[in-house]
């Protein structure tokens, strides 16, 4: 996309952005930046789901959690009720 591309449709960028893709930058043809989704750490909910799926699959069975699995979860979630930290636009 041209420099003049990206400001008047930078909507359409954030969509591409949000699908994956990877968006080059040019100035008189050539690229000056390079603009790309963040790197998670881990997996998607998508990925780890067909994961899970496939185990199962696997195993003929559906995986049960242990009885204490729920409480363990939760009091990971009410350990980090907390914001991590200030967003970079803050």
């Amino acid at each position: 996309m041209t420099e003049a591309e990206v400001t008047n449709n930078f909507g359409a960028v954030l969509e591409k952005l949000q699908l994956g893709a990877e968006i080059v930058v040019e100035r008189d043809q050539r690229p000056v930046a390079i603009i790309r989704p963040p790197q998670g750490p881990g997996r998607s909910i998508d990925e780890s789901i067909a994961l899970a799926e496939a185990y199962e699959e696997k195993l003929g069975f559906a995986p049960v959690p242990d009885p204490d699995f729920a409480t363990d979860v939760q009091a990971a979630i009410d350990a980090h009720r907390e914001p991590l930290g200030p967003t970079s636009w803050d």
